[in-house]
């Protein structure tokens, strides 16, 4: 459900005098980014805080715990001395603003741009290896019941369900799929995983990692999950050179871990679980249309999320082509992109360019979520109007293809395959995110264009 800045103020006042906190002092402000939940920052008494809640009742069906456990199991992982803000309330039906719960605020920024430009990126690398070690160390009688222990069979099956709700239709997710099911580790004692530790989710003041937030996917499973998914190459952002966070090298971010945890880490594992979370997340941002289809939140930024499905696949591709025959791997990229010319009436893609341009004039007389949702207008705009500019259709889906993937009657040994579905993927970004760091990357590597 939407909510108005004065519905939003009425239920804080409610909560802050159930708590004890105060009288709000300054009205709520949205926060920019989080692709699942809302954060609203305000003030009580002079003092700061974060509320955390669901776009709608609607949006929480389905988790395994809801804001309540969540709120439990952040107590639980800050007297274990993680790295986590204080929670001072959770919303109860009266207070009228959904699920959520109450956060001190805490010092820093969560910002990607300013985090990876800090003094000392290698200072602050070890430091938050050394803060997911500290989440590493609690255990099922640590935290509060409800939090789920993966199985990791089980996990892959969903994942695949997930796929065919989808469509089932494309080719390089089903590929991962095939990889996962082919490549299943044997399961170890559970570690608590925060889930989402990845640049983003990370409040950093100067150099020094001040909050651990949005533990809402926390589970129990294996510690090289948590350990691969923040070195994913789209939670790098514009530092794909720093394949840790952003930050600095996978080695010198696992050895950090290792001396704060007392393990050592296995690399064939870390490669599971970083194509496995890759998979995930192209699934996650697949299924965010069908989030702003059905009604359950209808932000813009829910469509454009589900576009960078296409990020996930060519990260994915570049992960499993490593197994793929030398002979594939050298065979040239053959592109069918129609440029066209225009000299008549002003094309879909110009209109849609020019009311961009309009929209970049607003930038100046916005501020906080909204300057936010401009950016994000754009960029949807940017999708129209580069989809428009082509006669020949990406060739991303597949229905047939897929099927026979995921039976094994064709892979990455396929004649060609590998071939094909690079210009897909490059095709498909390029239409997507033009600016995403993999793009440049992926192009040089498999045509040699700069």
């Amino acid at each position: 459900m939407g909510i108005s800045v004065e519905e939003l103020s009425a239920g804080l006042a409610r909560v802050c005098a159930r708590v004890g906190l105060g009288a709000l002092s300054l009205e709520p402000q949205r926060l920019t980014g989080g692709a699942v939940m809302e954060s609203w920052r305000f003030s009580a008494d002079h003092s700061d805080y974060v509320l955390r809640r669901a776009p709608s009742l609607a949006f929480m069906e389905g988790r395994p715990y809801g804001h309540a456990v969540e709120a439990a199991l952040i107590e639980a992982a800050r007297a274990k001395g993680v790295t986590a803000p204080e929670v001072v309330a959770v919303l109860e039906e009266a207070d009228g603003l959904g699920s959520g719960f109450v956060m001190r605020a805490l010092p820093g920024t969560a910002d990607p741009k300013a985090i990876l430009g800090c003094d000392d990126p290698d200072g602050l690398l070890r430091g938050i290896a050394r803060d997911l070690a500290r989440i590493h160390r609690l255990r099922q009688a640590d935290v509060p019941a409800g939090v789920p222990v993966v199985d990791y069979r089980a996990a892959i099956a969903d994942l695949k369900q997930q796929f065919f709700d989808a469509g089932g239709d494309r080719p390089i997710i089903a590929l991962g799929l095939k990889w996962l099911e082919d490549n299943c580790p044997a399961e170890v004692e559970p570690v608590l995983n925060h889930g989402d530790y990845r640049m983003g989710n990370l409040l950093v003041e100067g150099s020094h990692l001040t909050g651990v937030l949005d533990w809402e996917i926390a589970h129990f499973g294996d510690r090289h999950e948590d350990l691969a998914f923040g070195c994913m190459a789209v939670w790098r952002f514009a530092r794909y050179d720093r394949p840790a966070l952003g930050l600095g090298s996978i080695a010198d971010y696992i050895a950090a871990y290792e001396a704060e945890a007392g393990v050592t880490i296995d690399p064939l594992r870390f490669r599971f679980w970083t194509i496995y979370r890759t998979v995930w997340w192209a699934l996650g941002c697949l299924k965010m249309a069908a989030q702003w289809r059905s009604g359950a939140d209808r932000m813009l930024e829910r469509v454009v999320i589900s576009r960078r499905t296409s990020e996930q696949e060519l990260d994915l591709l570049l992960l499993l082509e490593e197994d793929a025959p030398e002979e594939e791997r050298a065979r040239e990229v053959l592109f069918a992109r129609v440029e066209l010319m225009r000299s008549g009436e002003a094309a879909t893609s110009e209109i849609v360019t020019a009311v961009s341009e309009w929209l970049a004039t607003l930038k100046g007389k916005l501020d906080g979520h909204d300057r936010f949702q401009l950016a994000v207008a754009r960029n949807a705009l940017g999708i129209v109007a580069r989809e428009n500019e082509d006669t020949v259709p990406l060739l991303t889906t597949d229905e047939g293809l897929c099927r026979y993937i995921l039976k094994g009657k064709k892979s990455l040994k396929t004649k060609k395959l590998l071939s094909e579905l690079r210009a897909d993927a490059l095709d498909k970004l390029t239409t997507d995110v033009p600016k995403y760091p993999a793009l440049a990357h992926a192009r040089k590597k498999w045509t040699g264009e700069e």
